[in-house]
């Protein structure tokens, strides 16, 4: 497996490539997520158009099995900034984590932490950050499509210094797998500052 370092317009050539990823890995829970390749080619060029974006992409061959990305809060959608500027943090101090995802059978391999690593590094080279941050996604535990195997990812992220804050949170609509309109969903915001 290859690991490899994208900023800015280098993402654009993979934009089919890490929408299609997207739309496959977020299908699961917690996400249930109804994916399209326009909404998803649009939501990546936010970090395609940012100077300061990193997009780690994890290639098995030529297919990409992997990814997780960061940005400058400030150059993130208004309903991500809006919590924080509601709590008084300046959305310049903040890098945002977007996705860290992997096919299921390349998950349980360190990757998962080496996202984290490569992310907060990069975030120290973005001058005047001091927190790294991101959400997930809020569903009750009686969802009727959660699995009975489902683990969530918490004591994961307290692992890399990750706590979450209940006053940051945000709304964001999409459609769920089983539903036939879209819906907002709360995303709670988990946050951590930088040495």
């Amino acid at each position: 497996m290859q690991l490899i370092h994208l900023q800015g317009t280098q993402i654009r050539q993979w934009l089919d490539a890490l929408a299609a990823l997207r739309i496959r890995v977020f299908r699961e829970f917690p996400y249930l997520y109804e994916g399209s390749r326009d909404y998803e080619r649009d939501y990546l060029a936010t970090y395609a158009q940012s100077d300061d974006s990193l997009c780690v992409l994890v290639l098995d061959g030529e297919q990409v099995v992997g990814m997780s990305t960061a940005l400058p809060l400030a150059h993130e959608d208004e309903a991500f900034m809006r919590p924080f500027i509601e709590q008084g943090i300046a959305v310049e101090t903040v890098c945002y984590f977007g996705e860290s995802i992997l096919l299921p059978e390349y998950r349980g391999q360190g990757l998962g932490v080496r996202f984290f690593e490569e992310r907060e590094a990069h975030a120290r080279t973005l001058a005047g950050v001091c927190h790294t941050a991101f959400c997930a996604v809020e569903r009750p535990e009686d969802h009727p499509l959660r699995p009975a195997s489902y683990q969530p990812l918490d004591s994961f992220w307290h692992k890399r210094g990750y706590t979450p804050r209940p006053e940051l949170y945000a709304h964001y609509e999409w459609q769920d797998i089983d539903a036939e309109a879209p819906d907002h969903k709360t995303l709670r915001f988990w946050l951590k500052t930088l040495d």
